[in-house]
């Protein structure tokens, strides 16, 4: 599971793209942005290797999710165990930098590999 950044006036954005954030094992994240690309009618068969672009507005949810342990329950065979409290403080870093790039004039794109 991982975030990342690329330029908004790029045609290509995998060229341009940037990790600025990376997850091993965090289920209940990955439930929330299956949750949140589900809110945007994002098309897909299985939630794995589906480019979800997040917003401030997205940010902003996610932020309140964190803070308040609301990630969703999500299980299944490659998650492991809920790591919500160990990912916490990183967690909250990522909105923080996502923010950044963001008023910076760049998109910020959720993806996952499993």
């Amino acid at each position: 599971m991982y975030a990342y950044t690329a330029a908004k006036e790029q045609a290509d954005y995998k060229t341009g793209q940037r990790e600025i954030a990376y997850w091993r094992k965090h289920p209940n994240l990955h439930g929330w942005m299956e949750r949140l690309a589900e809110s945007k009618n994002v098309e897909y068969s299985t939630f794995n290797g589906v480019e979800l672009e997040l917003t401030w507005a997205d940010l902003d949810e996610l932020e309140r999710a964190i803070t308040h342990n609301q990630l969703p329950p999500t299980q299944g065979f490659f998650f492991g165990n809920e790591s919500d409290d160990f990912y916490k403080k990183q967690d909250l870093e990522f909105v923080k930098k996502a923010r950044a790039e963001l008023f910076m004039g760049l998109k910020v794109f959720y993806n996952s590999s499993w």
